[in-house]
């Protein structure tokens, strides 16, 4: 593992242990080098079925995306990157588990919905307020009525 402070090829691992969910091993690592210290995930690779697009295009499966469109719902809210992370791996296993060689947009953001409603009312209603593009606000009503 090359060290991400100074490239230096050789690190040697300080501590190994499992991640808090079980899906990962965490290595504490110390550059020879530098003597400097940084944490590294190891998760095993999976293939993940492709994500098909409203429009009919298929494009991978991407664990940043997903990252990125709930941390956007989520911005300024008090939710922890533990609870985010774990509720990107909620996701990720019901995609894999399906079996199924392609998903939807439209099943990802229902996914996406669920676990915000689990996390944070706001975010959920943030993002389900793009994700359902709402035509008025009796419809964006109902939603908030629901919760």
């Amino acid at each position: 593992m090359r060290c991400p402070y100074c490239g230096h090829p050789e690190t040697a691992v300080a501590e190994t242990r499992d991640s808090d969910e079980g899906d990962a091993v965490r290595r504490r690592r110390r550059c020879s080098q530098c003597d400097k210290r940084f944490t590294t995930y190891e998760r095993a690779e999976l293939s993940m079925p492709m994500v098909v697009k409203k429009n009919g295009e298929r494009v991978e499966f991407s664990r940043d995306k997903l990252r990125a469109s709930m941390a956007l719902a989520l911005r300024k809210r008090n939710v922890s990157v533990d609870l985010i992370d774990a509720a990107l791996a909620r996701i990720e296993d019901r995609v894999f588990s399906s079996g199924a060689s392609e998903v939807s947009t439209t099943r990802l953001g229902e996914l996406v919905m669920r676990e915000l409603k689990r996390l944070d009312k706001v975010a959920y209603v943030r993002f389900a307020s793009v994700y359902r593009e709402f035509e008025d606000v009796d419809a964006f009503s109902r939603l908030i009525k629901e919760i």
